[in-house]
């Protein structure tokens, strides 16, 4: 047994079949789409094994992004759960063959409650294919597995024609990044769509010294609030330049003596700014594009403060 090539052919089998997939999107996907759309209940998905396995992670794909769903077990549903079912609902059932026990006895059931059906099936002549209002076509030819057993390249199939119909659903809603924000506040892809500069520069000191200031008290202005930098301002309070600890190692390289110096001498003028209500990931590339660890924190053009790329790093935003 060739392990790499075992493994490399089932990869290989698997993406042939993903790539017929596009041959059965067809008018009924399209209205498929429009149903759920314009539904004023929740997409029920259900099935049984594998294809109840892949039906959890379709809804929990469709909830993610807009579309509300609840799982319903195929077994569990002729136990009691069809409770579940409401009458605005729409209902997909998930099965390979569209022939198995519990799918024959549940979808009389769900049609004499007069819900849509919509079938996910490979074999379309099946019992759920005949019955199914629409049809989502997961067909493949055969599975990955030598003995042509495994649910692989069918369960494959299904999870592709879900996030296509999710991804559909996204579009045909208009669904923007600050939508997904709101089902992701949680972990680092939420933080990457909600935290802002707002939120990280107000527990950091403000440091900032007059260009007129002596270098003795720009080196004790940047020692003491611990963030590398100083901002310099005019008497009027407008930003004329920062003052790193960089700017400060080259002083010294430069200057034999300091005694005259003051900070419009050693500034580095027009730094990078961010205006507070940047996202913070946005403060994060702006930072890493210019190669500086600092970001002078503006509202309005008027210094408020400043944000440091450790205080990115340790929101675990990336």
């Amino acid at each position: 047994m060739n392990i790499i090539d075992l493994a490399k052919n089932t990869i290989l089998q698997e993406s042939e079949s993903i790539r017929k997939l596009a041959d059965y999107v067809d008018q009924d996907f399209e209205k498929i789409v429009k149903i759920i759309y314009e539904s004023k209940g929740r997409v029920i998905i259900t099935g049984i094994g594998k294809s109840a396995n892949i039906a959890q992670k379709i809804v929990a794909t469709l909830n993610s992004t807009g579309t509300p769903s609840i799982f319903m077990h195929a077994a569990d549903a002729i136990h009691g759960d069809l409770g579940i079912i409401q009458d605005d609902d729409v209902i997909i059932c998930i099965s390979k063959s569209g022939n198995t026990p519990e799918i024959k006895v549940l979808v009389p059931l769900i049609k004499s409650r007069g819900n849509t059906l919509i079938g996910m099936v490979s074999t379309t002549d099946s019992f759920l294919g005949k019955q199914s209002d629409y049809v989502l076509k997961s067909t493949v030819d055969k599975e990955a597995c030598p003995n042509n057993l495994a649910p692989t390249n069918s369960t494959t199939a299904q999870l592709v024609i879900g996030d296509a119909l999710a991804v559909c659903l996204l579009e045909y809603r208009g669904f923007s990044s600050d939508d997904f924000a709101k089902f992701h506040p949680g972990g680092a892809l939420g933080k990457k769509l909600y935290m802002r500069v707002s939120d990280l520069y107000k527990n950091n000191e403000v440091p900032k010294v007059n260009v007129d200031d002596n270098v003795k008290n720009v080196i004790l202005e940047i020692s003491s609030k611990r963030l590398g930098a100083t901002v310099v301002l005019d008497n009027s309070g407008k930003i004329m330049g920062i003052i790193t600890d960089g700017d400060i190692r080259r002083m010294l390289q430069k200057y034999e003596s300091f005694d005259k110096l003051t900070a419009r001498n050693i500034m580095s003028a027009n730094p990078k700014t961010v205006d507070k209500n940047e996202l913070a990931i946005n403060a994060f590339h702006l930072m890493e594009n210019n190669s500086i660890t600092q970001l002078v924190v503006v509202q309005k053009d008027k210094y408020i403060g400043m944000v440091h790329i450790h205080d990115i790093l340790k929101e675990g935003i990336v």
